[in-house]
């Protein structure tokens, strides 16, 4: 699996986004995780960890989902923003 990060500023909804390929990853569950268990009874929530790490700014970031509906968004935070997290 690869990793990408998509982050940058725009106006008006158009966002030029910065991408960082073949980002550095590695598998790190939560117990919960590691007991197969969910982080929510419903499985939906604003800031949902993964089992997943990201190397970023010189430093391992947990890779973070917001999960509504049939629909996530997986990110990472840095100094205080989000920064969107794609892999293929």
């Amino acid at each position: 699996m690869e990793f990408y990060l998509k982050h940058g500023t725009g106006t008006a909804g158009a966002y030029a986004y910065q991408e960082c390929k073949n980002v550095q990853h590695k598998k790190e569950p939560l117990d919960w995780q590691k007991r197969g268990l969910s982080y929510t009874a419903s499985g939906y929530g604003a800031k949902i960890p993964t089992e997943y790490k990201i190397y970023f700014e010189g430093r391992w970031r947990r890779v973070y989902v917001a999960q509504y509906s049939n629909n996530g968004r997986a990110y990472i935070v840095y100094n205080g923003s989000t920064i969107t997290v794609d892999s293929y």
